[in-house]
């Protein structure tokens, strides 16, 4: 099995070490599917619109677990898979997606999810504090 990236700080710009992690748009919308998705396994990530690759999924999952992103545990239901869990360092990214995800949505032109883009307009802060709260919720279930 190929052991999974590690990130290697060329330089003490924080800028360029998230980048040498998330400069890669997979990573990213995994975080995406199981933040604002719910989503947990190999298979669910498959299914969403973008259509990753069998051989990337597996490689950005190790990655996210291996640099304390995610939790891999095994499926309660099926023993022969895994469930894949946000850690409190994944948790933290929220701030930083729901910022892409206003950024994106001021240039994309199907304009993203406006029901989540209006209560992000609404309140910002309040926002933040119920998604993190929900995604807590779901590391102790």
């Amino acid at each position: 099995m190929k052991k999974a990236k590690e990130i290697l700080q060329r330089s003490d710009c924080p800028i360029s070490y998230t980048l040498d992690f998330f400069g890669d748009k997979w990573t990213l919308l995994i975080l995406r599917d199981m933040m604002f998705d719910g989503k947990t396994s190999y298979g669910e990530f498959l299914q969403s619109k973008e259509k990753i690759a069998t051989n990337i999924l597996a490689d950005r999952l190790g990655a996210l677990e291996s640099n304390g992103f995610v939790s891999k545990t095994v499926s309660p239901e099926n023993k022969s898979k895994f469930v894949y869990t946000l850690t409190e360092k994944g948790i933290a990214l929220l701030p930083v997606i729901l910022e892409m995800t206003i950024w994106g949505s001021k240039f994309s032109p199907a304009g993203g999810n406006k029901e989540l883009l209006k209560v992000l307009k609404s309140d910002k802060e309040k926002t933040i504090k119920d998604f993190t709260k929900l995604l807590k919720k779901r590391i102790q279930a």
